[in-house]
């Protein structure tokens, strides 16, 4: 059998509890509160049955200075907000359980410590923000493209809340003849959201609006609860157009925020997303019409290359331009030819004429009229050309430049 001392024991339990409940959720009656100097609060939670000691350090509790917003909810403060909290109320702490050794006692130790009914809704809107995350109402692949500079718009919001006001306000120094639908509904209550449905589904089943946008101005995580149902949430999910919604402040963030197809941060910004301001819309015009003039002059100069090449493809393409460029080449070509055909001549003449220098130059004759004779043997009427061709007493013939002279061969010699 094993012993426990008293530490030994509390240091067991200390290390089971510790490790089996890191961080829980405690709802029950505040009682009891203490406020030391420390600046710590110690207080218990209770119900019929037990009774939890609970210590708020004040590093947790946090400070909420006027016109910031609670982490948590999401609720502005206009006069700030510290550490309230009053007997006999029901509260809401999440925290993590701690063993005392020195009183051998538990406790909770809180880091979060809100009042039940705002606990509460917070509590819905994560368990509705998990569900509709796992169905993909929130991808951003199934959300729509707005409309730019959308023509006809409507208005889902109640008809006298300064939201509505400060919409028209943007809208009406933005865009060019856009006409708004405003379709009015309670924006905060119980019968909020069913009138919020009613007219969504109304502007998709009339097929007027490009856009629907829901603007409310800011509040508390209550005030804004009617857009945190699902019914209101499955109406933008399911809605024919693109929806915009403008609610609250930039820090409120609600179910309907997460499946609208753009999040507007206040309803003033909502009109600042669908439509550009008007001197903007001017510059743009402006430097459209100069893009225009210049690629207007660029196709002009463009045209007038074209027109001009193609002028000279059909000068060469004319059947009588083609007629004449023949004339003229084959004109070239004769006259070339006559060139050189007369080239030719001249040197056929010129050979000729070499030729019959030199058939001048053997005329046998020729040499006649430089004292020279031709003598031919008679008894073989050869030219005589040795002394071996004739013997004493052949007859020769000896022609001259005027005529011919008989001779006879009296003797030979070498």
């Amino acid at each position: 059998m094993h012993v426990f001392s008293v530490s030994g024991l509390t240091s067991a339990v200390k290390e089971v509890l510790e490790a089996q409940f890191p961080f829980v959720w405690v709802r029950g009656q505040v009682g009891n509160i203490s406020r030391p100097g420390s600046g710590h609060l110690y207080f218990t939670l209770k119900d019929e049955d037990a009774v939890l000691n609970v210590v708020w350090f004040k590093g947790s509790q946090g400070f909420v200075a006027p016109g910031e917003h609670d982490p948590v909810t999401g609720e502005v403060f206009e006069n700030g907000r510290g550490a309230e909290l009053c007997e006999g109320r029901e509260a809401l702490c999440a925290g993590r359980l701690n063993v005392y050794p020195k009183r051998g006692t538990y406790q909770l130790v809180a880091e979060l410590v809100q009042e039940y009914g705002v606990g509460r809704l917070y509590l819905e809107f994560e368990a509705l923000k998990r569900r509709l995350a796992q169905k993909g109402w929130f991808d951003s692949d199934r959300k729509r493209k707005l409309p730019r500079g959308p023509a006809k718009v409507v208005v889902v919001t109640a008809l006298k809340a300064a939201a509505i006001r400060d919409f028209l306000r943007v809208a009406s120094d933005r865009g060019l003849s856009s006409r708004i639908h405003i379709y009015p509904t309670l924006v905060q209550g119980e019968e909020a959201p069913k009138q919020i449905v009613k007219a969504i589904n109304a502007a998709c089943e009339s097929g007027w609006p490009e856009v629907i946008v829901l603007v409310r101005g800011g509040g508390s995580i209550e005030d804004l609860w009617a857009f945190n149902t699902e019914d209101v949430a499955e109406a933008v999910f399911e809605a024919t157009v693109p929806v915009v919604t403008g609610i609250g402040h930039e820090v409120d963030t609600t179910i309907a925020d997460l499946v609208a197809d753009a999040r507007a941060a206040t309803p003033s910004h909502a009109a600042q997303i669908l439509w550009v301001e008007r001197d903007t819309l001017a510059q743009e015009l402006d430097a459209l019409d100069m893009h225009l003039a210049r690629a207007g002059h660029d196709f002009l100069d463009d045209r007038e290359a074209r027109l001009s090449h193609l002028q000279k493809a059909l000068f060469w393409l004319s059947p009588e331009k083609r007629v004449l460029y023949m004339l003229k080449r084959f004109t070239r070509e004769a006259q070339g030819l006559e060139r050189a055909a007369g080239a030719w001549l001249q040197s056929k003449a010129r050979d000729l004429g070499l030729a019959e220098a030199r058939l001048l130059g053997l005329d046998p004759e020729k040499p006649l009229e430089r004292g020279f004779s031709l003598v031919r043997v008679e008894k073989t009427g050869r030219f005589l050309r040795s002394v071996h061709d004739v013997a004493p007493g052949d007859g020769l013939d000896v022609r001259v430049k005027d005529g011919s002279i008989g001779a006879q061969v009296v003797d030979g010699k070498k």
